[in-house]
């Protein structure tokens, strides 16, 4: 399966979330940490859900994109 998967950086570390499943998110202090984090907490938030609730929230179509703004 295929899951959307985000991950942000700070000066803490790396945190990744994946929007189709509500509160599945985790840290990590590197990238690779991070993706090992997010794939564990994505393969047990799975196991919670009935296979109608997978196909559910995994047919979701998530867009990403960034936009130039300019501030006055």
């Amino acid at each position: 399966m295929k899951v959307n998967v985000i991950i942000e950086k700070d000066r803490y570390g790396y945190y990744a979330f994946c929007p189709e499943l509500k509160g599945c998110h985790t840290q990590g202090d590197s990238l690779d940490e991070v993706m090992d984090n997010i794939k564990e907490a994505i393969q047990l938030y799975l196991e919670t859900l009935s296979p109608e609730e997978r196909d559910d929230y995994l047919s979701r179509e998530i867009l990403t994109t960034s936009l130039e703004v300019s501030v006055a």
